[in-house]
């Protein structure tokens, strides 16, 4: 198998189509295709083979979604890293991927050259231009021959390393094989949620080396356009929709907030969406309302994560309906039903299914769950048992199938559709030295669905404030992972075995909401 067929074949019946829309740059079907062959020849011609790691570092750029293509079509691995993150983090991801290639724009190129040092990364192609460092990307190009690159991949074969924080603060990376992104394509053009036609046209809201990138191969497959926003801005946004005619999008709830407090936001022509499909984290029932009057009766929600490559239960527009109506007003705390090939279970401890109404943890198989994580034999055992992965979240389902998400068993924060583990912000809260102990918690936020919050106890005769513990922290830690707010207690609950209660701490904020997501 090998993805970047799909993206030759689409170039052949509509070469002249766009296929990528980003800022300046529009590139039509036969430009992506032939941009993407000439990387894929450059990265070949530097002595990279099939299976080989290739590492991007970068926000949203018409670049980024060329190289995903070019390392499909050269059968290599693609370790895409948040542009977000530290030098240390990114110094810990170049050395888990063994990246032998790192693909940087301009913004990231000193965070990049911080981090190298200890790699097995061999060159540095740069977005914007030659650097010490190594070759510009366009000049890259420019050198190759064009030669259609076609590599036979094995399912199994590895073509992702999705990262995300483990339960420890630790990132891991969920190992996507070929297999499971043939699968996404597949569960991409067969929901009605998700599926678009030739001609459509979909917005790309968030970073595309993530989430918002996982529809990429199902639009292109279809010979639609993927429309990528450069970084969010709501009313870019919507100013995007009208000029660009977008007739899908893909956001996370935070994003819809941001546009429902544009007092502005009913200026801007919205009519051609015909699916606005959110994702990534909760998003309150009356802010969906919100959106469904503005917007009109698009809405559709995706659940899904790394390790199930993307979503694979769906709450449908007419779902949304059916909800706003007043026909069956829960379906607005629901995740959906399951909608892909992918099976999906609420089970007990020992993962035997509970009977509907009964609380359990989800659980997925199918052929987009991906085999473990890369390099962690142990977390792998912990998660993905007899076949089936183990998603932490706690849910019951109806007796129709629909599901609803109670709780988390991990301690994982979702805030702006980013994934912040209480541990690794309570470790950097601990080093301030007027900290003796520290519970950080996800609260209700209308904004982020989400929002860090910390419990402290100062030690004995120190006067820290919130604002030099916040301070604190963001100098230790990715912008998304600081606490927006911090709340000073004289001591924090323990359970019997003396460890801090986390969850009595969380469950004083949550009192009265209306979904318990955390």
């Amino acid at each position: 198998m090998n993805l970047g067929r799909y993206v030759r074949r689409t170039a052949s019946h509509q070469p002249t189509a766009e296929a990528l829309v980003c800022g300046d740059t529009r590139l039509t079907y036969a430009e992506l295709d032939e941009a993407s062959d000439r990387l894929a020849t450059a990265l070949q011609a530097l002595g990279l083979v099939r299976g080989d790691r290739v590492a991007t570092l970068a926000g949203n750029c018409a670049e980024l979604v060329v190289t995903e293509v070019a390392l499909y079509k050269a059968g290599l691995t693609r370790a895409p890293i948040n542009f977000r993150l530290g030098v240390e983090e990114v110094a810990h991801l170049l050395r888990e991927s063994s990246a032998r290639v790192l693909l940087v724009d301009a913004g990231r190129l000193e965070v990049a050259r911080a981090a190298l040092d200890g790699s097995t990364v061999e060159t540095v192609v740069c977005y914007s231009g030659p650097t010490d460092l190594g070759p510009g990307y366009a000049e890259l190009l420019a050198g190759a021959p064009w030669t259609a690159v076609d590599v036979e991949c094995d399912a199994d074969d590895l073509a992702v390393l999705h990262f995300t924080s483990g339960s420890t603060g630790k990132l891991k990376a969920a190992m996507q094989t070929y297999g499971n992104r043939m699968a996404l394509m597949r569960k991409t053009v067969m929901s009605p949620s998700t599926r678009i036609n030739p001609g459509c046209r979909q917005i790309l809201a968030g970073p595309v080396t993530h989430a918002s990138g996982m529809p990429l191969m199902g639009i292109f497959f279809a010979g639609g356009c993927a429309v990528v926003l450069s970084r969010w801005d709501a009313e870019a946004f919507l100013r995007l929709i009208e000029r660009e005619r977008a007739t899908h999008a893909f956001v996370v709830p935070t994003m819809i907030n941001t546009v429902l407090a544009l007092p502005n936001a009913r200026d801007f022509d919205v009519s051609s969406l015909q699916q606005l499909t959110y994702g990534a984290a909760p998003m309150s029932a009356q802010r969906i309302r919100e959106a469904w009057d503005l917007f009109g009766p698009v809405l559709s929600q995706g659940f899904g994560c790394g390790e199930t490559t993307s979503g694979v239960m769906f709450l449908s527009t007419e779902d949304h309906r059916r909800a706003i109506d007043g026909e069956d007003e829960e379906l607005l705390l629901s995740c959906g039903r399951p909608g892909s090939e992918a099976e999906v279970r609420i089970v007990d401890d020992a993962g035997v299914p509970v009977p509907d109404g009964a609380i359990g943890e989800i659980a997925v198989r199918g052929p987009d769950v991906v085999p473990g994580y890369f390099n962690e034999p142990e977390l792998t055992a912990e998660n993905f048992q007899d076949g089936w992965f183990r998603t932490g979240d706690l849910a019951r389902r109806r007796s129709d199938g629909y599901v609803f998400i109670v709780d988390r068993k991990k301690d994982m924060i979702i805030t702006g559709g980013f994934n912040v583990y209480a541990v690794e912000v309570e470790s950097a809260l601990l080093q301030h030295p007027d900290v003796y102990e520290a519970a950080v918690v996800g609260v209700p936020d209308e904004k982020w669905g989400e929002a860090v919050k910390a419990v402290v106890v100062r030690r004995p005769g120190a006067e820290v404030d919130e604002a030099a513990l916040i301070d604190f922290c963001a100098e230790r830690l990715a912008s998304m992972k600081k606490p927006r707010s911090v709340d000073f207690v004289p001591d924090l609950p323990h359970n019997p075995n003396g460890k801090m209660d986390r969850r009595s701490v969380r469950d004083r904020y949550w009192s009265g909401a209306e979904r318990r997501v955390h």
